[in-house]
């Protein structure tokens, strides 16, 4: 039995839908990854600072966290990583995680560049489909009535460590993946203030998808 199977759901629907989305995350991120690493060389980089660059998005990093968890909870269910990636409270933080990837992207970033071919096609796929697929499967199938409000404390670590990974990143090398944490053209002042932002906004989604938990029925 999958954790997070509601008694009214058929239970085969559960890894149906992890599968299906896991294999549309693999694709996206595969795709990316080509892509990255192929505008890099282009432009004179060396692939291994195209793959560094991949794995320097939060974007991309939320992306392979949804695709493993999915990857890791079907194929081994009952080893310790599959048993880890199928608690409420991981599922619930990468819900987090993935749902303000596309709550950014479509408040900010969406309006700053026009992505062509199959760049289009990875883009829709990593911030808008598989965070909509994320939250309509947390809504569905993840335990409910279980989560507490210290559980929103802990979710804030993973992003404030890719906060403080990216600034020391773009000092060394000037690169910055998203502009509102360049320092470079911003200053350190006013990106200070746009991170703060931003863990308010981790947690306050967080706050919300608990409170969305806590008022729903346990399965």
């Amino acid at each position: 039995m999958y954790i997070g199977c509601m008694e009214t759901r058929p239970a085969k629907a559960i890894p149906v839908y992890m599968a299906i989305t896991a294999l549309i995350g693999w694709f996206a991120l595969g795709l990316q990854l080509y892509l990255i690493i192929k505008t890099n060389v282009d432009a004179g980089k060396t692939v291994l600072y195209g793959i560094i660059n991949f794995f320097s998005f939060f974007t991309i990093l939320s992306n392979i966290l949804v695709a493993l968890s999915f990857t890791l909870s079907l194929l081994w269910p009952s080893s310790l990583s599959g048993r880890f990636f199928s608690r409420t409270t991981v599922r619930s933080a990468i819900c987090l995680y993935i749902l303000v990837v596309g709550i950014v992207y479509s408040l900010v970033l969406r309006q700053i560049w026009d992505p062509q071919g199959w760049q289009l096609v990875a883009d829709r796929l990593l911030h808008d489909a598989i965070p909509l697929i994320y939250v309509v499967f947390w809504l569905l199938f993840v335990t409910k009535g279980v989560l507490q409000w210290k559980n929103t404390i802990p979710w804030l670590i993973f992003p404030l460590i890719y906060l403080v990974y990216s600034l020391l990143r773009g000092a060394v090398t000037g690169w910055y993946a998203y502009p509102f944490i360049n320092v470079a053209e911003l200053g350190f002042s006013k990106v200070l203030l746009n991170i703060m932002i931003m863990l308010a906004a981790f947690l306050g989604v967080g706050l919300f998808l608990t409170m969305v938990n806590r008022s729903m029925k346990k399965a």
